[in-house]
Protein backbone atom coordinates (compact mmCIF):
# COMPACT_ATOMS: atom_id res chain seq x y z
CA UNK A 1 0.00 0.00 0.00
CA UNK A 2 1.29 3.42 -0.90
CA UNK A 3 1.09 5.99 1.86
CA UNK A 4 -1.00 8.25 -0.41
CA UNK A 5 -3.73 5.57 -0.31
CA UNK A 6 -4.31 5.71 3.45
CA UNK A 7 -7.72 7.40 3.44
CA UNK A 8 -10.42 4.87 4.31
CA UNK A 9 -8.15 2.59 6.31
CA UNK A 10 -8.03 1.78 9.99
CA UNK A 11 -4.93 2.52 12.03
CA UNK A 12 -4.46 0.07 14.90
CA UNK A 13 -2.12 1.37 17.59
CA UNK A 14 0.74 -1.03 18.17
CA UNK A 15 1.46 -2.07 21.78
CA UNK A 16 4.67 -0.01 21.58
CA UNK A 17 2.66 3.21 21.07
CA UNK A 18 2.40 4.43 24.65
CA UNK A 19 0.98 7.91 23.94
CA UNK A 20 -2.10 8.10 26.20
CA UNK A 21 -4.07 9.76 23.38
CA UNK A 22 -3.69 6.69 21.18
CA UNK A 23 -2.88 3.71 23.40
CA UNK A 24 -4.89 0.69 22.17
CA UNK A 25 -6.80 2.89 19.75
CA UNK A 26 -8.50 2.11 16.46
CA UNK A 27 -8.50 5.18 14.21
CA UNK A 28 -10.55 5.51 11.04
CA UNK A 29 -8.40 7.62 8.73
CA UNK A 30 -10.89 9.99 7.09
CA UNK A 31 -8.47 12.15 5.11
CA UNK A 32 -4.82 11.88 4.16
CA UNK A 33 -2.79 13.92 1.71
CA UNK A 34 0.56 15.71 1.43
CA UNK A 35 -0.64 18.43 3.84
CA UNK A 36 -1.56 16.09 6.70
CA UNK A 37 -4.08 13.60 8.00
CA UNK A 38 -7.33 13.53 9.95
CA UNK A 39 -8.89 10.53 11.66
CA UNK A 40 -11.40 9.51 14.31
CA UNK A 41 -10.84 7.09 17.18
CA UNK A 42 -13.71 4.59 17.01
CA UNK A 43 -13.11 2.55 20.16
CA UNK A 44 -13.24 5.14 22.96
CA UNK A 45 -16.80 5.61 24.23
CA UNK A 46 -17.44 8.57 26.51
CA UNK A 47 -19.81 8.93 29.44
CA UNK A 48 -21.91 11.33 27.37
CA UNK A 49 -24.90 9.88 25.54
CA UNK A 50 -26.04 10.89 22.08
CA UNK A 51 -29.32 11.95 23.73
CA UNK A 52 -27.49 14.36 26.04
CA UNK A 53 -25.72 15.99 23.10
CA UNK A 54 -28.99 16.30 21.16
CA UNK A 55 -30.64 17.84 24.24
CA UNK A 56 -27.78 20.34 24.61
CA UNK A 57 -28.31 21.30 20.97
CA UNK A 58 -32.06 21.74 21.62
CA UNK A 59 -32.92 19.02 19.11
CA UNK A 60 -36.16 17.33 20.07
CA UNK A 61 -37.47 14.00 18.93
CA UNK A 62 -36.62 10.33 19.24
CA UNK A 63 -33.85 9.60 21.70
CA UNK A 64 -30.89 7.26 21.70
CA UNK A 65 -30.53 6.84 25.48
CA UNK A 66 -27.99 4.04 25.57
CA UNK A 67 -25.85 5.06 22.62
CA UNK A 68 -22.61 6.68 23.77
CA UNK A 69 -20.66 9.40 22.06
CA UNK A 70 -17.03 8.65 21.32
CA UNK A 71 -13.78 10.49 21.93
CA UNK A 72 -12.75 11.04 18.34
CA UNK A 73 -9.33 12.35 19.30
CA UNK A 74 -7.47 14.99 21.28
CA UNK A 75 -7.89 17.88 18.81
CA UNK A 76 -10.91 20.21 19.24
CA UNK A 77 -12.69 17.95 21.77
CA UNK A 78 -15.96 19.91 21.54
CA UNK A 79 -16.24 19.66 17.75
CA UNK A 80 -18.71 17.01 16.61
CA UNK A 81 -18.42 14.47 13.82
CA UNK A 82 -20.96 11.91 12.68
CA UNK A 83 -19.74 8.72 11.06
CA UNK A 84 -22.64 7.02 9.32
CA UNK A 85 -23.62 4.51 6.70
CA UNK A 86 -23.97 5.71 3.13
CA UNK A 87 -27.73 6.05 3.50
CA UNK A 88 -27.76 9.81 2.84
CA UNK A 89 -25.48 12.64 1.76
CA UNK A 90 -25.74 15.85 3.79
CA UNK A 91 -24.42 19.41 3.42
CA UNK A 92 -20.90 18.56 4.56
CA UNK A 93 -20.65 14.83 3.86
CA UNK A 94 -17.27 13.34 3.04
CA UNK A 95 -17.17 9.84 1.56
CA UNK A 96 -14.50 8.01 3.59
CA UNK A 97 -15.28 4.66 1.94
CA UNK A 98 -18.25 3.68 -0.22
CA UNK A 99 -19.95 2.34 2.95
CA UNK A 100 -18.78 4.91 5.52
CA UNK A 101 -19.48 8.63 5.36
CA UNK A 102 -18.45 11.51 7.63
CA UNK A 103 -20.71 14.52 8.17
CA UNK A 104 -20.07 17.61 10.29
CA UNK A 105 -23.20 19.65 9.56
CA UNK A 106 -26.18 20.01 11.88
CA UNK A 107 -28.65 18.54 9.37
CA UNK A 108 -27.56 14.96 10.07
CA UNK A 109 -28.11 15.46 13.82
CA UNK A 110 -31.54 16.98 13.18
CA UNK A 111 -32.53 13.88 11.20
CA UNK A 112 -31.09 11.57 13.86
CA UNK A 113 -33.10 13.40 16.53
CA UNK A 114 -36.29 12.92 14.47
CA UNK A 115 -35.51 9.25 13.83
CA UNK A 116 -35.12 9.93 10.11
CA UNK A 117 -31.34 9.82 9.87
CA UNK A 118 -28.91 7.07 8.99
CA UNK A 119 -29.64 3.68 10.50
CA UNK A 120 -26.04 3.19 11.66
CA UNK A 121 -24.05 6.10 13.04
CA UNK A 122 -21.51 7.17 15.64
CA UNK A 123 -21.27 10.64 17.17
CA UNK A 124 -17.67 11.54 17.94
CA UNK A 125 -16.28 14.58 19.73
CA UNK A 126 -12.81 15.72 18.73
CA UNK A 127 -10.48 14.25 16.15
CA UNK A 128 -6.94 13.02 15.62
CA UNK A 129 -4.77 15.20 13.41
CA UNK A 130 -1.29 14.83 11.96
CA UNK A 131 0.86 17.46 10.27
CA UNK A 132 2.41 16.83 6.86
CA UNK A 133 4.68 13.79 7.06
CA UNK A 134 3.93 13.09 10.73
CA UNK A 135 1.72 10.05 10.19
CA UNK A 136 4.15 8.59 7.64
CA UNK A 137 6.92 8.94 10.22
CA UNK A 138 4.81 7.13 12.84
CA UNK A 139 3.99 4.35 10.38
CA UNK A 140 7.68 3.94 9.51
CA UNK A 141 8.40 3.74 13.25
CA UNK A 142 5.94 0.82 13.47
CA UNK A 143 3.50 2.73 15.68
CA UNK A 144 0.50 1.61 13.59
CA UNK A 145 -0.89 -1.42 11.81
CA UNK A 146 -2.93 -0.52 8.73
CA UNK A 147 -6.00 -2.46 7.63
CA UNK A 148 -8.88 -1.56 5.29
CA UNK A 149 -11.90 -0.03 7.04
CA UNK A 150 -14.99 -2.18 7.10
CA UNK A 151 -18.47 -0.81 7.86
CA UNK A 152 -19.34 -3.93 9.85
CA UNK A 153 -16.32 -3.43 12.14
CA UNK A 154 -17.03 0.30 12.54
CA UNK A 155 -20.78 0.10 13.22
CA UNK A 156 -21.55 -3.43 14.43
CA UNK A 157 -18.50 -4.88 16.17
CA UNK A 158 -18.54 -4.52 19.97
CA UNK A 159 -16.27 -1.63 20.95
CA UNK A 160 -13.87 -3.75 23.00
CA UNK A 161 -13.34 -6.14 20.05
CA UNK A 162 -12.58 -3.62 17.31
CA UNK A 163 -8.78 -3.66 17.70
CA UNK A 164 -8.59 -7.45 17.89
CA UNK A 165 -10.92 -8.09 14.95
CA UNK A 166 -9.22 -5.42 12.84
CA UNK A 167 -5.87 -7.12 13.46
CA UNK A 168 -7.31 -10.59 12.85
CA UNK A 169 -8.52 -9.42 9.44
CA UNK A 170 -4.81 -8.99 8.62
CA UNK A 171 -3.85 -12.32 10.19
CA UNK A 172 -2.29 -10.61 13.24
CA UNK A 173 -2.71 -11.87 16.80
CA UNK A 174 -2.20 -9.09 19.36
CA UNK A 175 -0.86 -11.57 21.92
CA UNK A 176 2.07 -12.25 19.60
CA UNK A 177 3.05 -8.58 19.26
CA UNK A 178 5.79 -7.08 21.37
CA UNK A 179 5.75 -3.67 22.97
CA UNK A 180 9.43 -3.41 22.00
CA UNK A 181 10.30 -1.96 18.60
CA UNK A 182 13.41 -2.89 16.69
CA UNK A 183 14.75 -2.81 13.18
CA UNK A 184 16.77 -5.61 11.66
Amino acid sequence: MHLNELTGNLLLAMPSLLDANFFDSVVLLCHHDAEGSMGLIINRPQNISVSAVLDDMHLQGIRHPDQPTFEGGPVEPFRGFVLHDSWQVYDSTLCVTPEIHLTTSRDVLEEIARGEGPEHFMLLLGYAGWEAGQLEEEINRNDWLITPADAHLVFHTPIEQRWTLGAQAMGVNKAQLSSQVGHA
